[in-house]
């Protein structure tokens, strides 16, 4: 599955919406742009953006395949209307991550707040722990214990103070990054050693119990 396919479709949803309605479109023609058309872009337009976000994060993971990862993108999690950005299996077949990306304001850096995730003065603490919610959903359908899928955030634009940060939440703690933490994070995690065996296996089990996001 191709990331940021569904955030893309939302977009493009949205934006044939408001194309398809004749009183926009001729609102449009005497120039006049209403408070609903205005919603609708900037709507349309965040989904766009995280589209792009998920694609760049994708791209990054990438070369990780060479060590023996296995990935997969933009998987629905059952009885749920939420998306798994991305997911990611390690070469040793025992772990897996749960992985979300987002695109936050690139002049306000990612801080703790008394604990909580915040960009700039916005508590954005309740994404941080939906990640944290959908990771442990991930070991309940696969039969995995907790500590075997691990959540993290990929920020895109904000500033990470520090480099990183650690969030605790009561559904466990969720790694934040910036870009260029990533993949050193990714290839620094404990892990056992390479067993490609092992690795498809779990895989095979994400493909059975994950299927691809459908809008």
């Amino acid at each position: 599955m191709t990331a940021g396919r569904s955030a893309a479709a939302r977009a493009a949803q949205l934006r044939a919406s408001a194309r398809r309605s004749w009183w926009q479109r001729l609102l449009a023609l005497l120039g006049i742009r209403t408070a609903h058309a205005r919603r609708t872009a900037s709507t349309a337009a965040r989904w766009a953006h995280g589209a792009e976000g998920e694609a760049h994060t994708a791209r990054l993971l990438a070369p990780l395949q060479t060590a023996g990862w296995h990935l997969r993108h933009d998987l629905a999690l059952p009885k749920s209307r939420a998306n798994l950005d991305h997911v990611l299996i390690s070469p040793c077949g025992t772990a897996l991550v749960v992985l979300d990306t987002k695109r936050w304001h690139r002049g306000k850096p990612t801080h703790l707040v008394g604990g909580r995730i915040h960009c700039g003065q916005d508590d954005r603490h309740n994404q941080v722990e939906a990640v944290a919610r959908y990771a442990q959903r991930v070991a309940t359908i696969l039969g995995l214990p907790a500590g075997q899928v691990a959540p993290l955030l990929v920020i895109h634009g904000s500033p990470i103070t520090g480099g990183r940060l650690e969030a605790h939440t009561p559904h466990g703690l969720v790694h934040v990054l910036g870009t260029d933490g990533l993949l050193p994070t990714l290839h620094a995690a404990p892990q056992g050693r390479p067993n490609a065996r092992a690795a498809a296996r779990l895989a095979a089990r994400v493909d059975q119990h994950l299927r691809p996001y459908q809008q």
